[in-house]
């Protein structure tokens, strides 16, 4: 018996790579034929149920398992993540038989693994789109937001080893993801991915490009058939999007597993992408086929896809010298590229609505952030402060740095140059924040003769934050209504304090962002009277009860990223701070939000169309019969932005002040800078940040 269970064993193995007699070698993976999707089951009685719309109305879309010629197709626009699900088999098709997968079901998979059969094990899925990698109950960041900044090793930080074998369980014997991988095949993808100096780290102290090699490992090891990769670029500097676009082409030319990308329209496209599928807001297909002839495609659709061809000729250029590609948004330095924006004085604005070109110098209060000689050392390992800096003609050692009330700061640097460590400094998310010669809001952390030390909950009550970590670590059961009230809770699940102003404010940014964070919002739902006034103004506001049922959890990606961007605002702290907030967002919905964060509820965008074709954008005052009840006012005097990005389009244009921290253990110092106006309006001003 053993030895006939090893001999087919063996003939299994043998004949992994080699093509079955009979086998149809050009049957497709996913076969989608005029097939419309649905996220529920549609009711027969609520054929428009706003909240369960149709998605790709009649899709027809093929994936071939053995192309004359290697396809690689790249997923554009916002609805991008659902329409990589759709690929994989979640979500409901009508007819049932559009959507087939006929090579799974082919001897060839059956020889090579029968598991694959399964089209969730045959397309693997890797998001990048939330920093949360699921580890036994926790994530790859930790249990819990400062876990990651600990010294102490718990039994729970399992090491990168751990997680590619699958061990990531106190009680391996019970976990369901554990996988003998063949030792040749666990190291050949170690070396092809770079992983060995990692092995022995714990996965919650990988950097953000560590981390995506990660989950491309994990996933490889599972030998897939096609690879679904969910925003691989995004939170990426520069080199480290370089370095993954050149790791992705190598899989790419192999074919093994074959490559199907989603991305951003501000992402590069990498030039091994041979198809596209450009999707719009409504889950529509606008271009699906060879990247040759999309261009052509986008011409033929006129004004109703403004800027799309500039997209595509920003991807094009991208491909630049040595396969460096540079952020999209570097093409638009350029003085007559520069996407302008005209309110009716003949200037030139910024996106916001912000003077190009600006003479105005911000009033500025006291220092709100303090940090003098701040290095942050782990054992002999430094992170951060790494430097000599000049300090009134002196060098120092370490950060020296100070936000003062009224400042806006933007933060660049590389992957792994310690921005997020320092921004859990500020926030005093991180342990070394008490022994660091730090001070918050005049403070520091632990008392000084004649001065009493700032609590955890003092810091975080004049704070508001957007990032992937608190992302992350975000409860999403709680409703829409109480992620924004959730700004005035001591923790995430803390009871918030609440008055009538927080109430009316929390209903202002609900009703200014429903289309954004109501997947069931409709431009012609009946207004209804207000919820929570006793005043009602001329034109009854929409009703925010949606607010009410609507969980984290089910809204987009993008959505979810609004959502927290509102929570940092609405309760108008003494310093915001943004960290990648935009990332994630399409291109409207990230220049409406930055229009907020500038103007608030004052200004809006006026969109004028004939015949339902975008012709023109505008930004218009609102008049207090728009703006509603209780107006929102954008960012104050008395108020500090600290903004981290590494993406032109998501830098505010309220930016003026900017740090760029050295790539780790160069021993450069930080650099320093000050522009006189939005940065989308100075020339050269992207490659002056980074060093260019």
């Amino acid at each position: 018996m053993r030895r006939t269970a090893s001999l087919l064993y063996g003939r299994k193995r043998s004949l992994q790579n080699v093509k079955v007699p009979g086998a149809n070698n050009s049957t497709p993976i996913v076969s989608i034929k005029n097939g419309t999707f649905y996220r529920q089951y549609p009711s027969t009685t609520a054929q428009d149920d706003p909240t369960n719309k149709p998605m790709y109305r009649n899709l027809t879309f093929s994936l071939p398992s053995s192309p004359p010629e290697p396809e690689n197709w790249a997923i554009i626009g916002p609805s991008n993540t659902t329409f990589l699900q759709i690929l994989r088999g979640q979500h409901l098709c009508f007819p049932p038989n559009a959507r087939s997968f006929p090579f799974l079901s082919s001897e060839e998979i059956a020889w090579k693994d029968h598991h694959l059969r399964v089209p969730a094990r045959a397309l693997q899925y890797v998001g990048f789109s939330e920093d949360r990698d699921v580890i036994g109950q926790a994530g790859t960041r930790g249990a819990y937001l400062s876990a990651r900044y600990e010294s102490r090793r718990e039994e729970t930080d399992f090491s990168l080893l751990d997680y590619l074998n699958g061990n990531t369980e106190l009680n391996p014997s019970e976990s369901h993801d554990a996988i003998a991988h063949d030792e040749t095949s666990l190291t050949d993808t170690i070396e092809k991915l770079k992983l060995r100096p990692l092995l022995e780290m714990p996965v919650g102290n990988l950097s953000n490009g560590q981390t995506r090699r990660a989950r491309v490992a994990k996933a490889l090891l599972g030998k897939p058939e096609v690879l679904l990769l969910d925003g691989p670029f995004m939170g990426l500097d520069p080199q480290n999007t370089k370095d993954i676009a050149f790791l992705l082409g190598s899989l790419a030319k192999a074919s093994t597993p074959r490559l199907v990308l989603s991305l951003r329209p501000q992402d590069p496209l990498p030039e091994w992408i041979t198809h596209l599928v450009r999707l719009s807001p409504d889950f529509e297909v606008i271009f699906k086929g060879p990247r040759a002839e999309a261009r052509k495609s986008i011409l033929l659709h006129g004004g109703k896809l403004r800027n799309k061809l500039k997209d595509f000729q920003k991807y094009e250029r991208s491909r630049a010298k040595g396969g460096n590609p540079p952020s999209p948004a570097a093409e638009n330095d350029q003085p007559g590229d520069v996407p302008k924006m005209y309110v009716g004085d003949g200037k030139q604005y910024s996106a916001e609505g912000i003077p190009l070109k600006s003479s105005e110098t911000p009033e500025v209060g006291e220092p709100l952030v303090e940090m003098n000689n701040v290095v942050v050392k782990y054992g002999a390992k430094t992170v951060l402060g790494a430097w000599h800096q000049d300090s009134n003609g002196q060098a120092q050692e370490g950060l020296q740095w100070t936000v003062r009330r009224g400042q806006r700061w933007g933060v660049f640097g590389p992957n792994g140059s310690g921005k997020t460590t320092l921004l859990s400094l500020i926030c005093s998310d991180h342990p070394q924040t008490y022994s660091l010669p730090i001070r918050i809001f005049s403070r520091s952390r632990l008392p000084r003769p004649g001065e009493p030390g700032i609590s955890i909950f003092d810091i975080q009550s004049r704070i508001g934050q957007s990032s992937p970590e608190i992302h992350a670590f975000f409860p999403k059961n709680l409703s829409i209504r109480q992620v924004l009230e959730n700004a005035w809770a001591d923790t995430f699940l803390g009871t918030p304090k609440l008055v009538y102003e927080n109430d009316a404010a929390v209903d202002t940014c609900l009703r200014w962002f429903e289309a954004e964070l109501n997947p069931a919002y409709g431009g012609d739902l009946p207004r209804t009277g207000p919820k929570r006034s006793d005043k009602s103004p001329r034109i009854a506001p929409r009703s925010t009860d949606w607010a009410d049922d609507l969980r984290f959890r089910d809204v987009p990606f993008s959505a979810q990223r609004v959502a927290l961007l509102l929570r940092a605002l609405v309760k108008k702290p003494d310093l915001v701070v943004l960290d990648e907030a935009f990332s994630g967002m399409d291109e409207n919905v990230r220049n409406k939000c930055m229009l907020f964060l500038t103007w608030g509820t004052a200004k809006y965008f006026y969109v004028y169309r004939d015949k339902n074709v975008l012709q023109s954008k505008t930004i218009v005052d609102a008049d207090r019969e728009v703006q509603g009840e209780f107006p929102m006012t954008g960012l104050t005097p008395q108020q500090a932005l600290i903004c981290v990005s590494h993406i032109k389009e998501e830098v505010p244009g309220v930016v003026r002040d900017w740090m760029c921290l050295p790539e780790a253990n160069t021993g450069m110092p930080a650099r320093f800078g000050r522009f006189d106006g939005p940065l989308q309006g100075v020339e050269g001003g992207w490659e002056q940040i980074w060093g260019f």
